[in-house]
């Protein structure tokens, strides 16, 4: 097994560069992820590992290669090189250059004819992509939808806020105008949440084949959105403000929807 314990090394700051500049993981169709179970995620997610750092003080080298298959590479790591480049205390010894995959309306595709689809339109804070997105892995949600994004998706920070999320979820990416196109040509209804000509949520029907959108705390959604819903919906506020964190807000929307389907 190849052994890194310099700091310097080209690979190891080609770990660091992924970690930090989008253009280059987009470049590269590659991006990092720590942890073991972010690890199992992945692959079981389909992605195709490339490179497992590995610092075996934390991690046996037999547990990474009974999970990874060839020709993944394994690499032993020092103290020092772990600890540049990792951001958490609890990786587990386990970092790895993992391959993105498309992730393009085109690739999308439904089990039923009933899909639950949560959208987002233009967040841009990592946290709330992640909190999105294990809230959408929580609810068994057919796809997540991001409009506009505003960061890619394998931003480590998102990786990390989705506790991997982002592999156990069905997510593409697009623009609002492409993605209500999509919904509209299958026949998906649009639920918008949006202060604007809206009723509450709890008294519409999402059995059908049902797309919920939400925007962003600041500025809410846009108005092609308002305009291509079905029906605009609003959670009712009992308290001094008119606004909830989004993925909150996204739970709720998302579990009433669920309870409709009696949670199928």
């Amino acid at each position: 097994m190849q052994e890194i314990s310099s700091t310097q090394n080209a690979l190891i700051k080609k770990v660091l560069q992924l970690q930090e500049k989008s253009r280059l993981r987009k470049k590269e169709g590659l991006f990092t992820i720590e942890g073991l179970r972010e690890l199992e995620l992945a692959i079981k997610g389909g992605y195709q590992i490339d490179t497992v750092f590995i610092y075996t003080d934390l991690v046996a080298a037999k547990n990474i290669q009974g999970l990874v298959s060839a020709p993944t590479n394994i690499i032993s790591i020092s103290k020092e090189v772990h600890q540049k480049i990792t951001y958490r205390s609890t990786t587990e010894g386990v970092i790895a250059i993992v391959k993105t995959i498309e992730n393009t309306l085109k690739k999308v595709t439904f089990k039923n004819e009933t899909p639950l689809i949560l959208i987002a339109e233009a967040p841009e804070k990592p946290g709330n992509i992640g909190a999105l997105l294990r809230t959408a892995d929580a609810a068994n949600v057919d796809a997540v939808f991001i409009a506009n994004p505003k960061t890619d998706l394998y931003n480590p920070n998102i990786i990390r806020s989705s506790v991997g999320c982002v592999f156990t979820n069905q997510v593409a990416t697009g623009t609002t105008e492409e993605i209500i196109t999509f919904l509209h040509e299958r026949k998906i209804n649009i639920y918008a949440a949006t202060l604007q000509n809206s009723n509450e949520y709890h008294k519409e029907d999402y059995t059908k084949a049902t797309a919920i959108v939400v925007g962003t705390e600041a500025t809410g959604l846009s108005e092609k959105w308002r305009n291509a819903a079905k029906q605009n919906i609003i959670i009712p506020m009992q308290g001094q403000i008119d606004s909830m964190n989004v993925s909150v807000a996204a739970g709720i929307l998302i579990f009433e929807a669920k309870r409709q389907r009696n949670f199928q």
